[in-house]
């Protein structure tokens, strides 16, 4: 009798134990970094006949294709305004091969080159929209004679593309009708990725020189028709660089800033036009002075099973250890993380391939004393 009260009990505290533990939710996994898949290597200092080549950018294009944009600075490593042109290449294999170059434009000397591109999706089929600047330099130009703020589009996923457009006076300047930026003295994209919103806006974020001084803030400029026109915002840092631009879940928009330390941002509450009056920090975001990116990886929204951004970033010190960083809670904290290039390494560029992994471009060195190499990486999160 007390062995059949005994087996009862145990019956009943296990069926209590099932009911239970099936109303509890289920914990999910913390996805972790997994091993890079591939590392392909686009440029090297020397390749077809250039001295050095900087400043990547990459996106997934419609067709699934990769395209990259590279800096050609074919004389010295030195910003514009050296003789600079802009590459465009392509994959159509996950990042394993790569096209010859595509020079989407070429510079004609000093003060006559190009750089700095950025690049995002467009409304066309097969459409893609690269934004530069050209001309005088970042410090050397004025609201007479501002950096030139140019865009080209591709129609079939970055095979070819259009002639640039220029639309600086659209922007700022001298001849800009806009009372708040006809007086900036320059102005330039922040290279990587540009962002296409839940709303169809497309917009770059503009590391900005509005006045004499010796500094930058950062502004976005803006199109709700696909391009054909822009606008800009109000400003988003009163101290920054190169910043780039994510939209949150709920519509928001995250700006994260290149800032020296503690990686500074700001979030604005109606699509990229106006902006909190101070900057935050992130305190688990340390990094030098440089250009990084940040993306999503997936969406409730769009059906994934959880909110996931990324971030690449070098180290704090110094340009070296180029690492990925993961939030789950959209952009407020970043818990996990992977070193990616354990080495010399500077701005760095993210995209997601079809497979759902996570393509990086990256200038990166390791030992070579003529420059930075282009390489590509891919790697799981999962």
């Amino acid at each position: 009798m007390k062995f059949r009260l005994a087996l009862i009990a145990i019956v009943i505290g296990l069926a209590m134990t099932a009911c239970c533990n099936a109303d509890k939710p289920k914990q999910q996994k913390e996805p972790v970094f997994d091993t890079i898949v591939t590392r392909t290597v686009l440029y090297r200092p020397g390749d077809y006949d250039s001295r050095n080549y900087r400043i990547p950018a990459i996106i997934t294009a419609k067709d699934g294709s990769l395209v990259v944009a590279t800096d050609k600075r074919k004389f010295n490593d030195a910003d514009l305004p050296e003789d600079i042109d802009i590459l465009i290449n392509r994959s159509t294999d996950g990042g394993h091969t790569w096209s010859e170059p595509y020079t989407l434009v070429e510079g004609q000397g000093v003060g006559k080159g190009f750089g700095d591109c950025a690049l995002v999706q467009t409304h066309d089929e097969g459409g893609l929209l690269a934004a530069f600047v050209g001309g005088c330099g970042f410090w050397q130009g004025r609201p007479e004679n501002p950096l030139r703020t140019y865009i080209a589009r591709s129609y079939d996923n970055g095979q070819t593309w259009t002639e640039l457009k220029d639309i600086t006076d659209e922007l700022y300047g001298a001849n800009c009708p806009n009372e708040v930026s006809r007086t900036w003295w320059s102005a330039f994209f922040a290279s990587g990725n540009g962002l296409m919103t839940s709303t169809g806006r497309i917009m770059f974020v503009l590391a900005v020189r509005d006045t004499e001084e010796w500094a930058a803030c950062n502004y976005v400029v803006y199109s709700d028709d696909n391009g054909e026109t822009w606008h800009i915002s109000g400003r988003a840092s009163q101290r920054g660089d190169e910043a780039k631009v994510v939209e949150l879940a709920d519509g928001r928009i995250l700006m994260s800033i290149r800032h020296e330390g503690e990686r500074w941002y700001n979030i604005s509450e109606d699509g990229g036009l106006t902006w909190r009056p101070e900057t935050s920090a992130w305190s688990d975001l340390m990094a030098t002075a440089c250009n990084g990116d940040i993306i999503r990886l997936s969406s409730v929204n769009e059906g994934g099973e959880r909110n996931i951004l990324l971030h690449s970033l070098p180290g704090p010190e110094r340009r070296e250890n180029v690492t990925v960083y993961a939030s789950f809670d959209e952009g407020q904290t970043w818990p996990v993380s992977k070193c990616i290039v354990p080495y010399d390494a500077a701005y760095s560029s993210l995209c997601i391939l079809p497979d759902h992994s996570i393509g990086l471009y990256v200038e990166e060195s390791n030992g070579d004393t003529l420059g930075y190499s282009m390489v590509f990486y891919n790697f799981f999160f999962k």
